[in-house]
């Protein structure tokens, strides 16, 4: 396999912190504003570049490069595959970089801060690329397949795309919890009777802001606190929520990514999962860094991501792809997309009402 890869272990606490990085990474960008642009080439020229020979230059000024260097927080049983088709495809080296949403960002922002130029591309929670992006480390940029996207994929500096949605779901033991059990909503796991089968990943509180933006903060809000006082278990780590919940030790989890159970399923794993409106996702973007050392074979590895080609593939291997030429779960259910953007400014407010609900 061509496709390097380092992968950061997985963090063993149980504390939300992802969301409070992303929060303090907000609050130093006025000291720091300008700072990740000092130091590198100025590649806007490269990245906005879209006269009638754009592709075959691309492809050409990429192969001359030869290499890329991708951060990404995506599985390697995804990411792996991905980088794998576009080598194939373009004959361009990736080297993978693979950890926890809150580590890329972490290495990122200090690898710019410092004036190493390491990182070509990043893929991970949208939330993370929007502070990368507000801190001038990744730059505006243009791909064909920008058309194909939704409004909740395409930010108004373009400075990240949206090029798959994380979805939450309720995952289930098939052992322990009929499906016929599951309400229609999410204010039936309020009702008492759930008490000692529910579960949550412990760093979910954009899904509880999602949740409260589509039914109203005063109902939202009150839906939480009944949920609260029937003790949900808290697990961090969605890949591993998804693992106790196949194993049996938690029946059922409100907030499993569809992607994660489905990984486990396929394999013969006793988990199921279903979509309890509202369905609550949020965006993961791709983003160019403004100081890429490859910038072209950066460039044109966000293309390949955000064409249908990409996008087919990235839906192949369980992922929900933003790209309106597939189709998703978002067709067909009554949905909300967290905005990164937006959500950046309610960091404290969520996470502290998530903090005091469900993890004192």
């Amino acid at each position: 396999m061509r496709v390097g890869v380092w992968m950061k272990p997985p963090a063993t606490h149980h504390t939300p912190i992802c969301a409070t990085i992303v929060f303090c990474v907000i609050a130093a960008i006025a000291v720091t504003d300008g700072r990740a642009q000092t130091g590198g080439a100025d590649t806007s020229a490269i990245y906005m570049y879209q006269d009638a020979d754009r592709g075959e230059r691309l492809i050409a000024k990429a192969r001359e490069e030869g290499t890329l260097t991708f951060y990404t927080s995506m599985a390697t049983t995804e990411s792996g595959p991905l980088a794998q088709a576009f080598e194939k495809k373009y004959g361009v080296k990736v080297q993978l970089w693979r950890a926890l949403s809150e580590n890329v960002l972490q290495r990122a922002l200090t690898e710019a801060r410092g004036g190493r130029r390491s990182m070509d591309v990043v893929e991970t929670n949208a939330p993370e690329v929007e502070a990368l992006a507000r801190e001038q480390v990744v730059a505006q940029f243009h791909s064909p397949s920008l058309a194909d996207l939704p409004p909740w994929a395409i930010p108004s500096h373009r400075r990240w795309f949206g090029d798959r949605a994380n979805l939450w779901v309720v995952g289930y033991n098939t052992g322990k919890v009929r499906r016929e059990e599951l309400p229609a909503t999410f204010e039936g796991f309020a009702d008492p009777r759930w008490k000692g089968r529910l579960s949550l990943e412990a760093t979910d509180s954009d899904w509880m802001y999602g949740v409260a933006s589509f039914m109203g903060e005063a109902r939202g809000l009150d839906f939480f606190r009944r949920l609260a006082a029937l003790k949900p278990e808290m697990r961090k780590g969605h890949v591993l929520v998804a693992q106790l919940v196949a194993a049996g030790e938690l029946p059922l989890c409100l907030t499993i990514y569809s992607g994660n159970a489905d990984s486990i399923k396929a394999k013969g794993g006793p988990i199921d999962w279903a979509v309890v409106e509202p369905l609550v996702g949020r965006p993961q973007a791709i983003a160019v860094a403004a100081n890429a050392p490859h910038p072209h074979a950066a460039l044109l590895f966000a293309d390949f991501v955000l064409s249908p080609e990409g996008q087919k593939l990235l839906g192949d291997m369980g992922r929900v792809p933003s790209s309106r030429t597939q189709k998703t779960l978002l067709d067909a259910h009554k949905h909300v997309m967290v905005d990164p953007i937006k959500s950046l400014a309610e960091v404290p407010k969520w996470e502290g009402l998530w903090n005091e609900l469900f993890l004192k």
